[in-house]
C-alpha cells in the first residue's frame, strides 16, 4: 500500500477581515473541490464555507485581524471544512423568529453537514463541518 494514498489531501489560506473575504473562501474551496475532482455536495459545502466565513467576520474576528481557512480531505471520503477566528465570545446556534432577517447561518450549517461543532483555540475558536463525498481513496 502506497502511504501517499493514504494521505489527506489538504489546504489552508489566510482571509484580512474585508467583506470581500467571504466571496474569496468560496472560490478558493470551489477550486480545490475541483482539483480533487469532488463533484458531490459542492453547493452544500459552498453554502456553509459562506456561513462559516460570514460568521467568522461578523462575530470572531477583531479589527486588523482575519480568518483561516482549512479544507482537509481524508482518504476515506470525508472532507473537513474548518474556519479559524482570533475573537473571543463562544459559538451558540440562535433560535431565530420567524420573522428575523439573521441568525439562520449555523441552523443552516446544522441541516448540511453530516457533523458540525466548534473548538477552541488560543486566541480565538474554530467551528467545522464534515461532508461525506462518496468518494473512497482507498
Amino acid at each position: 500500500m502506497n502511504p501517499e494514498s493514504q494521505a489527506p489531501h489538504t489546504r489552508w489560506a489566510f482571509y484580512r477581515r474585508d467583506r470581500r473575504s467571504v466571496q474569496h473562501a468560496r472560490e478558493y474551496t470551489r477550486a480545490a473541490l475541483a482539483d480533487w475532482d469532488l463533484h458531490a455536495r459542492t453547493d452544500d459545502v459552498l453554502l456553509c464555507v459562506s456561513e462559516l466565513a460570514t460568521n467568522a467576520l461578523l462575530h470572531g474576528v477583531p479589527p486588523g485581524r482575519g480568518f483561516a481557512l482549512s479544507l482537509v480531505l481524508h482518504p476515506d471520503g470525508v472532507l473537513r471544512v474548518e474556519v479559524h477566528d482570533s475573537g473571543g465570545g463562544r459559538v451558540r446556534v440562535p433560535d431565530p423568529a420567524p420573522e428575523a432577517e439573521c441568525g439562520r447561518g449555523l441552523l443552516l450549517v446544522s441541516a448540511l453537514a453530516d457533523k458540525w461543532g466548534t473548538g477552541e483555540r488560543r486566541p480565538g475558536k474554530s467551528v467545522w463541518a464534515e461532508f461525506e463525498t462518496g468518494r473512497d481513496g482507498r
